[in-house]
């Protein structure tokens, strides 16, 4: 009896943390005022005068930062962001962004790093990747947050000594 109830709290600690595990949110520096801001980047640049003014969430790998007067213009290679907002590692990129942020951002801390951004689209800016013209999309960034990579080690079991004997110990003296 007391197994079964031992077995019967396990499995709903599991399941409880299960459907704990499920409840993924989107932090509070980057869920925004709308509820579902743009997260397309094509439709967005295929009618980008359409889009103005409207709030959007995009995230990726900066790749360059420039400090101007009051502001820092992030340069995103975005992807897809999963359901809690955090750029999905592996994916390739949907195309580049500029996005505003207000302050001073040092370049140190962003360059190469991952972040999500949310915030009105303000229009396209012509700009250049290497020698290749290209129009990126620019938004003024109202929020934003940098995503740190946790790498977990996974250790191998270890070796079992081929001389241990798992059984129980001898209950009498020294061996036997």
């Amino acid at each position: 009896m007391a197994v079964q109830k031992r077995l019967i709290k396990g499995a709903l600690a599991c399941a409880f943390a299960l459907m704990l595990s499920g409840c993924v949110t989107i932090p509070d520096a980057i869920k925004g005022s709308s509820p579902t801001p743009q997260q397309d980047l094509v439709r967005v640049m295929n009618a980008p005068q359409l889009y103005i003014g409207q709030e959007a969430r995009f995230g990726g790998k900066v790749v360059a930062v420039q400090n101007q007067q009051g502001k820092t213009r992030l340069e995103i290679a975005t992807v897809p962001l999963d359901s809690g907002a955090r750029p999905v590692l592996g994916e390739a990129s949907r195309g580049r962004i500029f996005a505003d942020v207000n302050g001073f951002l040092d370049p140190v801390d962003f360059r190469g790093q991952l972040v999500t951004v949310v915030g009105p689209i303000t229009g396209t800016v012509d700009g250049k990747i290497g020698n290749t013209p290209y129009k990126f999309m620019l938004m003024q960034a109202t929020g934003y947050k940098r995503w740190h990579l946790v790498q977990q080690v996974v250790m191998p079991p270890q070796p079992i000594d081929p001389w241990f004997y798992g059984g129980r110990a001898w209950p009498y003296g020294y061996g036997g």
